[in-house]
């Protein structure tokens, strides 16, 4: 076989094969769009959602196509994403739920103080307390998962926090409603603001503190402007937040049966778990970035753990309160709380 005919076997050959990919490689059957509000180098981004969102394509034979658009690319702030899946305006969202104060009264007993265990076993007492007692809450989405953050620690631009006094008078970002509180008594300036603004409040100084695990720590840089980082260990960490992972129900509904249970296969309390071990583990990495910048790390001693502990009380004292004042069963869901988080804190042992 001569040049020319070899170049004509190549030229039929690559064609034969693009066509058979062509034929191969439909259209998907189904688009999503994913929205959330961390930017693409987040550990959430990188190691939880796009992997998630692949494996869901993958195990769907490619009739489920998931566009994902990290950093609020579709608009609006973080805290209208959980009515954007709601209203379909995006067909799938991942959030804080704190963002949006009293939308969901029933998970704020996982936001008390000194709740928090370590967020694989967490996330899952907390998905399987949603799956229990949420349905109301959640009715208007198709929840995928829920889950928390590691325990929170304090990180400082200038002060060294060793003590509750050391917070008097600080400018602190409040994760939440329920932590906005327990600062408040401790003398701080609680100001509540999304995770994404933390980088320039804290170079403008309208922060002193953000309260944060290490795990947003390195992607938003903020080893390089802060100083100090206080911790606060023991069988319980001073706070978590929780996140909602969920799926516009049209866009749910519409899948057939056979693509829903893909999504199925890819929600729960599996997945939770498996959100909070990510988290789990960024702590390190979030922790190393802020070890290389040379910034000082304390830990509060136990005596002032005990100390805080007893101080902060009032918080869940009154969310018992609040709650039982507005037709909740307030003690037996902080008793469903806590007995799932030992019961998955025991499983992980």
């Amino acid at each position: 076989m001569g040049i020319t005919n070899h170049l004509k076997f190549a030229v039929t050959a690559v064609a034969l094969s693009l066509g058979s990919h062509s034929a191969q490689a439909a259209d998907p059957e189904f688009t999503f769009k994913l929205h959330h509000f961390l930017p693409p180098p987040s550990m959430a981004h990188s190691q939880f959602l796009k992997p998630w969102a692949e494996k869901v394509m993958a195990e769907s034979n490619d009739r489920i196509k998931i566009e994902l658009y990290p950093a609020m690319q579709l608009g609006g702030k973080p805290p209208a994403l959980f009515d954007q899946a709601r209203k379909g305006i995006a067909d799938i969202t991942w959030t804080v739920g704190g963002y949006t104060p009293g939308r969901f009264p029933k998970a704020t007993a996982f936001e008390l103080p000194f709740m928090a265990i370590d967020a694989k076993p967490m996330s899952m007492a907390l998905q399987e307390y949603a799956e229990q007692e949420m349905q109301e809450e959640l009715k208007d989405v198709h929840l995928l998962a829920m889950h928390t953050h590691a325990p929170g620690s304090l990180h400082s631009r200038d002060k060294e926090i060793k003590v509750s006094t050391d917070l008097k008078g600080l400018k602190l970002r409040a994760p939440n409603k329920t932590m906005a509180k327990a600062f408040s008594a401790m003398g701080a300036n609680p100001i509540f603001m999304p995770v994404p603004q933390m980088p320039s409040a804290l170079s403008k100084g309208v922060i002193d503190v953000a309260v944060l695990p290490y795990e947003v720590v390195k992607p938003l840089k903020l080893h390089q402007l802060v100083k100090h980082h206080t911790e606060i260990k023991g069988q319980r960490g001073l706070y978590s937040q929780f996140f909602i992972f969920s799926m516009n129900k049209k866009s749910y509904n519409k899948l057939p049966a056979d693509l829903q249970k893909v999504i199925d296969n890819n929600s729960g309390v599996e997945l939770a778990g498996h959100i909070g071990e990510l988290f789990d583990n960024y702590e390190k990495v979030g922790k190393e970035a802020a070890v290389k910048q040379g910034n000082s790390f304390y830990q509060l001693e136990t005596a002032t753990v005990d100390q805080w502990r007893n101080d902060l009380q009032f918080v869940t004292d009154e969310w018992v309160k609040d709650m039982t004042d507005e037709g909740y069963q307030a003690k037996a869901l902080l008793e469903l709380a806590n007995s799932l988080i030992s019961k998955h804190e025991k499983a992980a042992k």
